[in-house]
């Protein structure tokens, strides 16, 4: 029987376990992840992921605990410093999942969605002017909740330990954990603390602890670092379309009170993108005197000289923003992250052996709504209930059979949900080019409601950077210059996430290339004594100058414009053709800067860079935005 200790006293008993097993003084010696003595905690179900999902799956365990009396250990890991701290939305909640939850909430004290939608419109931008349009009766649904995502998900994590539940901010989840025939998974590694940036020990290193479980679910949010590693192992993307992506990028104004709608919602399409490029626009009126306003682009984008920020900045020039943020009005808040845009056709297998995908993890948002919260906290729900029972009915010393989950999932009014709204996003990339998706999703969401025999697939299983044309292909874009305070240099808009990294740690963006599917990866055993994910990779310099040859020489430098946080620079070095450290290394007199105490974790390199080559991995727990009002 497992000795249950308050949360308090079990985060310093796990800090302890942590510290204990840390080593002396050690002259920098190299890490060696396979020479290492991890210290390991038992759970029931391990979340790694303290979001919507995460969370509700994890309250909604506790329910269960309460209403069958089987007790049930769950542990919540988070790599942000608080939760909430790394949530961006939008956004307007659909309170659906939320009324299922916790059906009492608007009697409880401290809740945080207090302003309802009063309006919703779509308006139809020129550079000049706007109109306004049809919009999709999905998204003009009313009874929702302007909101701070961060906010209602800091208050999702107090109800989450009033329960009993074991969340821990700052510690991130950096690798699963397999049986020894590597054919399921047992919980989660957690990253090395107190390695300098050639992966050196540094006298305060400890290194990651494991959390053994019989249930692992991950809800990372889009692109996480152990989906991408469960979907690649278990292959759980098989006969589904490769997931699509937007960047959302996102501010928060205290505007002149005369401009404040409470309650007010503004969908935009149109100006500033060209009629080539998919995205539009928000302004959210929020409570408390407070605006969010931003835009998603679609990284099926193809011109690599276009910049998402810039583009922003752009949008605020118009008469409408102007005029929205004229008075007294001050900027409080920016972030940015990337949103899953593929719909039904690109939701994988949501199970594995011993675990299952939740949330963003997955993909759930309904793109004719713009909304996927809802969708989020309900898979994690659903996830929770085939969790209960499959550790009642399995061995503990098996791995748990997560498929009900599945099953669930497809009976669910999720499915329903995605399912009606399953040919609007993928409509832009057939053959109708982006005027005919704009008309065939207007007829869609309007009349057929997803009553038709078709279903649009991505045949050629094309990504969103396979999309991206050479620069040779292209024409520049000329942005217009900042006009502080209505527009900032990007920089200037950093200071505003409150992002840190300690800088002498390892960089967190790996440029790597892969074994590709079928050499070994989703077939390699593991170390049986460690239980560590064994895939191979290569880092070498080979591998970073074919990256800077290919993404300068070709694709003009996309990441040093894309990233919204001026993470990635290409600069001139003489000496990068010559040099064998890969970190130096370059092509024709230029190298590749990785500024990564930068970053907002928003995971666009991942998904654009041309060369597939950037892989983002977790840094020390607690490093990233702060975000509070996002």
């Amino acid at each position: 029987m497992i000795l249950r200790c308050t949360r308090a006293t079990r985060a310093t008993q796990v800090r302890l376990l942590r510290s204990l097993h840390s080593t002396a003084l050690r002259g920098r010696e190299r890490f060696d992840p396979s020479n290492v003595e991890r210290a390991t905690d038992d759970v029931d179900v391990c979340i790694v992921g303290g979001g919507p999902a995460g969370l509700s799956a994890a309250i909604r365990l506790k329910q269960l605990e309460q209403e069958k009396g089987r007790e049930v250990r769950v542990v919540v890991l988070e790599k942000g410093a608080e939760v909430g701290s790394h949530i961006l939305s939008g956004a307007v909640l659909e309170p659906r999942a939320l009324d299922e939850l916790l059906p009492d909430w608007k009697s409880r004290d401290g809740h945080p969605l207090t302003q309802p939608t009063t309006s919703v419109t779509m308006r139809f931008f020129t550079e000049n002017s706007s109109f306004r349009v049809p919009q999709p009766p999905q998204m003009g649904k009313m009874g929702t909740y302007v909101i701070s995502l961060s906010r209602v998900t800091a208050w999702l994590g107090s109800i989450a330990e009033e329960m009993g539940i074991e969340v821990y901010p700052g510690f991130a989840g950096a690798g699963l954990v397999y049986g020894e025939d590597g054919r399921s998974v047992l919980g989660v590694r957690t990253n090395e603390v107190g390695l300098d940036r050639q992966g050196r020990m540094k006298d305060s290193f400890e290194p990651g602890m494991e959390f053994r479980a019989r249930v692992t679910l991950l809800a990372e949010g889009a692109h996480g670092s152990l989906s991408k590693e469960a979907t690649r192992r278990f292959k759980l993307r098989e006969g589904r379309d490769p997931q699509t992506y937007g960047l959302g990028l996102k501010e928060v104004w205290r505007v002149d009170p005369s401009k404040h709608e409470p309650g007010k919602v503004v969908h935009t399409m149109g100006w500033p993108l060209d009629f080539q490029t998919y995205g539009g626009g928000w302004t959210y009126h929020m409570a408390d005197g407070l605006v969010s306003l931003g835009i998603v682009i679609g990284l099926d984008y193809s011109n690599p000289y276009l910049s998402p920020y810039r583009e922003l900045q752009r949008m605020k020039h118009h008469p409408y923003y102007r005029d929205l943020l004229s008075g007294n009005s001050t900027r409080i808040a920016y972030g940015a992250r990337v949103l899953n845009e593929g719909g039904l056709q690109s939701v994988p297998q949501l199970n594995f052996p011993g675990g299952a995908l939740i949330g963003c993890s997955a993909g759930f948002v309904n793109v004719a709504k713009i909304k996927g919260t809802h969708n989020a906290m309900k898979s994690g729900m659903l996830a929770a209930e085939a969790a209960y029972d499959a550790l009642a009915s399995e061995s503990s010393e098996e791995s748990a059979d997560m498929s009900a989950y599945e099953e669930s999932f497809k009976k669910s009014w999720i499915y329903e949900d995605l399912h009606e709204v399953r040919n609007v996003r993928p409509s832009f990339n057939t053959g109708l080019g982006l005027w005919g998706g704009v008309a065939y999703s207007g007829i869609d969401t309007l009349f057929l409601r997803g009553r038709t025999p078709w279903t649009f697939r991505n045949k050629e299983g094309k990504s969103d950077a396979a999309h991206t044309k050479r620069a040779s292909e292209c024409e520049p874009i000329n942005y217009p210059p900042f006009e502080p305070p209505l527009s900032t240099d990007l920089l200037t808009s950093v200071t505003l996430t409150g992002t840190n990294h300690a800088e002498d740690q390892p960089v967190h963006l790996r440029v790597r290339r892969y074994l590709a599917q079928g050499e070994d990866v989703g077939t390699e055993g593991s170390e049986p004594e460690k239980g560590l994910q064994t895939e191979r990779w290569t880092e070498d310099a080979d591998v970073r100058r074919e990256h800077v040859k290919t993404n300068v020489g070709d694709y003009a430098g996309l990441l040093g414009r894309g990233c919204p946080a001026q993470v990635y620079e290409y600069v001139e070095d003489e000496t990068a053709d010559e040099a064998s450290e890969p970190e130096l290394a370059g092509w024709q007199g230029q190298k590749l800067v990785i500024n990564s105490q930068n970053c907002i974790h928003c995971k666009f390199c991942d998904v654009k860079v041309p060369t597939q080559d950037i892989t983002w991995t977790v840094p020390e727990g607690g490093g990233g935005p702060k975000y509070t009002v996002t």
